[in-house]
Formats: structure tokens, C-alpha cells, sequence
């Protein structure tokens, strides 16, 4: 079964009046020390039972520790990513303090084969990025979002 991601890609218009979007860099040990291709749109897993649009509001605010600004949310569409996820991401004007945040913890054995389960937040920092900077920090898959908002509401 394919596994299916839902995100919330929160942005707005900087102090130049270019746009800003709101991205989060994975925590634990696999990502310290790494900034380009590895952050990504607050995003998780779903059932299928589950409508992504609430999913994706709930991996928002399990991400951030924090809920997200009201708005009007956009569907931006689907991608693929390299692992064979299908993400689904809305877009949403608003703004957040990325100086609040506390992100939920998930726990995995570090050092590898030490037998030692250690925890480590989902997300360990979140920034606002113009978008030269977000495209060349994001997954890969997920520049495809960028393209589209930048479509959506422009430049």
C-alpha cells in the first residue's frame, strides 16, 4: 500500500514584498549539520479513512506545536517523492512566530545497533525562507509546491 503524506505550506509576503513560506527542518541525528534538500512543508501520514485536509491541519500543529493561523487554504496537488509517498500539501496565507514552536518527539535507536532508544523532535527548527532559499533547502519532490503557489498568487 502506498503510504500518503498531508501539509499545510503556510506563506506571506516579506518585508520586500516577496514571498515567504514556512518550512521545517527534520530533527534527530540522520539530518544535524544538513540544510539543503532536507527541510520540508509541515507535513504526515494519514489513513485512508481520514480526509487530508484535516490531516494535514493535524500534522501542522503536532509539527509546530502550535495550530495554524486561520485562512483560506489552497489545494496545491500531489507529488511523489523518491521513497514512493504520494504528498498532498494545501497552501494557506498567515503568519506564525517560528520562535514558538515545539515540535512532537519520535523515538529511534541511537547511536545505530546500540540498543539505546533515544527521542528527538519531528522538527528541530522552522523558518520563514523567501523562495531562491526554499527551493534550494526542500526535498526535492516538494519544489513542485513552490512552483504552484508561486503560479497561485505570484512572485
Amino acid at each position: 500500500m502506498v503510504k500518503r503524506s498531508a501539509g499545510l505550506l503556510l506563506w506571506r509576503h516579506g518585508a520586500d514584498g516577496g514571498l515567504e513560506v514556512l518550512l521545517g527542518h527534520p530533527g534527530g541525528p540522520l539530518f544535524a549539520g544538513r540544510d539543503d534538500a532536507v527541510w520540508s512543508v509541515p507535513k504526515g501520514e494519514y489513513l485512508p479513512d481520514e480526509e487530508p485536509l484535516v490531516a494535514a491541519y493535524r500534522e501542522f500543529t503536532e509539527e509546530l506545536g502550535v495550530a495554524p493561523p486561520d485562512g483560506e487554504p489552497v489545494h496545491l496537488g500531489e507529488v511523489v517523492q523518491r521513497s514512493g509517498k504520494v504528498v498532498t500539501v494545501w497552501a494557506q496565507p498567515g503568519d506564525l512566530d517560528v520562535t514558538t514552536i515545539a515540535s512532537n518527539l519520535f523515538s529511534m535507536v541511537w547511536p545505530p545497533r546500540s540498543g539505546r532508544l533515544q527521542e528527538f523532535p519531528e522538527l528541530d527548527r522552522a523558518a520563514w525562507l523567501d523562495l531562491p532559499t526554499a527551493r534550494r533547502r526542500l526535498a526535492p519532490a516538494q519544489v513542485a509546491f513552490l512552483d504552484r503557489l508561486e503560479q497561485l498568487v505570484g512572485g
